[in-house]
């Protein structure tokens, strides 16, 4: 019990940090309806799960080999987190309008040509954000995510957890030490602590922040969004600047 409360605590020191998934959780708390939201959380909790368990087993310690893996999710990073900023501080309401999928659609608002898994899918996860931005301005949320706006949280949610390396790499200092110091039985505990830190905290996030989002105009929800992109697009330079300069 000792290591399950053990990984549980540094699971909630290990997630807390990690700007862009907290963003997009809030984000779709104060935009989505209760049920879209808890989905939302459901699919980080899965990309997060699986960055922790990767960091856990060593990740991190792979881009340190082999640099260059790290400059691709560098570039390749800062484009689409720039990208998912911009949706949000220049969203397309007309996009949302004209392709017939309500406060969710993405139309226009996608990007082709990148991915962590699959370029598909993120091309067009890039645009969830905006489309989050653009329902700010509608009086009642979709009921349903429907498969395209399904498909661009998933893509967003791999974006924002996997397009940051430096939070891989201190992801695996921290839990890679950990696991260095435990045996074989010892894991099993500790490693599901840290993954159900991962659950109580999205998805107290989530029902927290979606139980007053009734509290905020859409008005001020479009300044919240602005504000979350804002912060995501000064991510996504970050990431390029520190391309730049392992590149260059």
């Amino acid at each position: 019990m000792g290591l399950y409360i053990q990984g549980l605590t540094m699971g909630l020191a290990y997630i807390a940090p990690i700007g862009m998934q907290n963003l997009f959780v809030i984000n779709s708390a104060l935009t989505r309806t209760r049920r879209n939201a808890l989905i939302t959380a459901l699919i980080v909790i899965c990309f997060d799960m699986a960055l922790s368990l990767s960091c856990f087993f060593g990740i991190g310690a792979l881009m340190q080999t082999h640099p260059w893996l790290e400059n691709i999710v560098l570039g390749l990073g800062g484009l689409v987190v720039i990208r998912i900023g911009l949706g949000l501080v220049l969203p397309s309401r007309k996009a949302g309008k004209s392709d017939g999928t309500g406060a969710h659609g993405t139309g226009a608002n996608t990007m082709t040509g990148a991915g962590a898994h699959g370029t598909a899918a993120t091309a067009t996860g890039t645009a969830a954000f905006g489309s989050s931005a653009a329902a700010a301005t509608a009086q009642v949320p979709d009921k349903h995510l429907g498969a395209r706006g399904l498909l661009n949280t998933i893509g967003t949610a791999c974006a924002v957890t996997w397009f940051n390396p430096q939070a891989i790499i201190d992801g695996t200092l921290m839990l890679g030490a950990f696991a260095a110091t435990l045996n074989a039985q010892q894991t099993a505990p500790f490693i599901t602590g840290v993954e159900t830190a991962s659950m109580l905290w999205f998805f107290g996030v989530t029902l927290l922040v979606n139980a007053f989002a009734h509290k905020f105009s859409p008005k001020i929800i479009d300044v919240l969004n602005r504000v979350c992109g804002g912060v995501i697009t000064l991510y996504g330079v970050k990431l390029l600047v520190d391309f730049a300069i392992a590149v260059f």
